[in-house]
């Protein structure tokens, strides 16, 4: 996995984590339930490389 996709993968994380925290406290549940969907897509785009990497050392 590269550098710049790893610091993407955790930067979706964290926005999604800030955006649903944001919604918990505003009571807004559109953009608490968009922060759970930033933090999935994150751990999908790693989960994928994750699986590129195994392939590459192969």
């Amino acid at each position: 996995m590269g550098l710049d996709d790893k610091i993407g993968n955790a930067a979706d994380k964290l926005g999604g984590k800030g955006k649903e925290a944001a919604g918990n406290a505003t009571g807004d549940r559109d953009l608490q339930a968009e922060g759970q969907g930033d933090q999935a897509k994150g751990d999908v785009k790693q989960a994928g490389e994750k699986l590129k990497d195994a392939f590459k050392k192969d």
